[in-house]
């Protein structure tokens, strides 16, 4: 299950990074630096697939990519021009061995392996009626009941197979899968989850952000559509649409928080989006202050567009060590109160007698910010305002993102007054969401038909919830409930 009493818990976790190659012979090697690429998405567990013309060869472990792909002894257990990756953080299914992916399966037609980024909100309903059908599963993983569709279709090719196992299934998805012919990228319908299509020579990649390609020196090529199928074999790249055209909603997440500052989301460089939402921010929520201070690493981009609309200093009063697993094991009361510390520590030099503005990019449950708080005024601060360049997170997410039950989030329970009084700030200010799009570049949210998926800030939920509807407790929902 999803770990509890991390020192980072009081922020969404990210959902997964998927990473796939063909036509090169150090796929292996080159996948595991994609996947360093794309760790931020996910640091529970790591696994390639590769395959060398003739069989599959797989290594997947628990913990980082370095851990499990740091040793040249590894790659070269992974032979072949083509392979596929996957960093995991656990939104469905428990963190053990077997869900740890890309899942395999050999079927009438061959090998076939799979990763996934997102969330099935129907897999509890699925699951149920393939078990009762008699399919066997070897995980708690949402993304087997793919597998299982795939093995019970009556269609003739992988891709129609795939396509007929996904027109079953709803919710946020991007997918990898590899054959013995072929690497095959897609993104559901709405496009909630972000894939990408990159060049490096001959060969060709699909992968979850573009930071993944810089870090190979490929080329970008484009976004893979929402519902697109891109099948890349012998003879090149093609593409397949075979769902209906609509609206797409990308999580708006991905520019707030999720990907990495130096990659470019649906034509957005996301460094700059973060900056455009902090100039927002400042516009919509000023505040008479000394200095600006991010709360690092992920408040950094909006403070700095903060500090420069309000022509206020930006500096680093908190220092945050980057030298901490999220693994640490914190066995007492006394220490877990302390674990913001292992993180951040406030910077007094620049902090005393200062009123100070914090910039983050949530609020979850508030935990943290109230620490945070604590240890700012512990430094000296003679004010302290906090600032946060997303609205307020009222709902959870059910399509791939780790998050509480909407009993535990600070903004479904206490209005924005309230809050402040809880972590203990003078005062607190989140941007609109009509800020939000107008940083986006978009005249504001449009009711009948957003641009993005902000269910979390807006509980418009694009995908049907057919577990939660169903009344059952899905896997999703009792994760979430364990979440700390």
């Amino acid at each position: 299950m999803l770990k509890t009493g991390r020192a980072d818990a009081d922020h969404f976790h990210e959902e997964c990074g998927v990473f796939g190659i063909y036509g090169h012979p150090d796929a292996a090697a080159l996948t595991a630096l994609g996947l360093h690429a794309l760790q931020h998405r996910g640091q529970e567990a790591a696994g390639i697939v590769a395959y060398d013309g003739s069989q599959f060869n797989a290594h997947r472990g628990p913990g980082l990519v370095g851990d499990n792909f740091g040793s040249r002894d590894v790659i070269d257990r992974l032979p072949g021009n083509v392979a596929i990756g996957h960093v995991r953080y656990a939104t469905t299914g428990e963190v053990a061995q077997r869900n740890i992916q890309p899942l395999f399966a050999d079927f009438e037609f061959g090998g076939l392996a799979i990763c996934h980024n997102g969330n099935l909100t129907n897999s509890y309903q699925l699951r149920r009626q393939l078990v009762r059908r008699g399919s066997l599963f070897q995980s708690t993983s949402d993304t087997e009941v793919i597998v299982h569709l795939i093995a019970t279709s009556l269609k003739d090719t992988v891709v129609d197979r795939l396509t007929d196992a996904l027109r079953q299934v709803e919710g946020a998805y991007s997918l990898v899968a590899l054959s013995q012919n072929e690497v095959i990228g897609l993104r559901d319908p709405l496009g909630v989850r972000p894939l990408v299509l990159g060049r490096l020579g001959d060969a060709w990649i699909v992968t979850s952000e573009t930071c993944a390609l810089d870090i190979i020196g490929a080329d970008f090529v484009r976004d893979v559509d929402p519902g697109e199928i891109v099948i890349i074999g012998a003879g090149g790249v093609r593409s397949v649409r075979p769902f209906a055209d609509v609206p797409p909603r990308l999580c708006v997440f991905e520019y707030i928080y999720f990907a990495r500052p130096d990659s470019v989301v649906e034509g957005h460089s996301v460094y700059e989006a973060r900056k455009r939402i902090g100039r927002e921010l400042a516009r919509e929520a000023p505040v008479e202050a000394d200095i600006v201070v991010p709360v690092p690493d992920s408040g950094v981009p909006a403070a700095l567009g903060y500090a420069a609309e309000s022509g206020l200093p930006f500096e680093l009063g908190i220092i945050r060590n980057h030298y901490v697993g999220r693994t640490f094991i914190e066995p007492t009361d006394q220490i877990r109160h302390l674990g913001v510390r292992l993180k951040h520590n406030a910077n007094r030099a620049d902090l005393e007698g200062k009123r100070v503005i914090l910039v983050d990019d949530s609020i979850v449950r508030g935990t943290t910010s109230t620490k945070i708080v604590e240890m700012v005024r512990n430094a000296g601060a003679r004010e302290v305002h906090m600032r946060i360049s997303s609205p307020p997170t009222r709902f959870p997410c059910f399509y791939g993102i780790a998050t509480p039950s909407r009993e535990q989030l600070l903004a479904a329970r206490y209005d924005v007054d309230a809050m402040a009084r809880f972590i203990g700030v003078d005062s607190l200010a989140f941007i609109s969401t009509d800020g939000l799009y107008r940083a986006m570049g978009e005249a504001g949210r449009d009711r009948l038909s957003p641009r993005f998926c902000d269910a979390c800030f807006t509980g418009d939920y694009p995908i049907p919830l057919a577990d939660v509807d169903d009344g059952k407790v899905s896997v999703q929902l009792s994760l979430l409930a364990d979440t700390a």
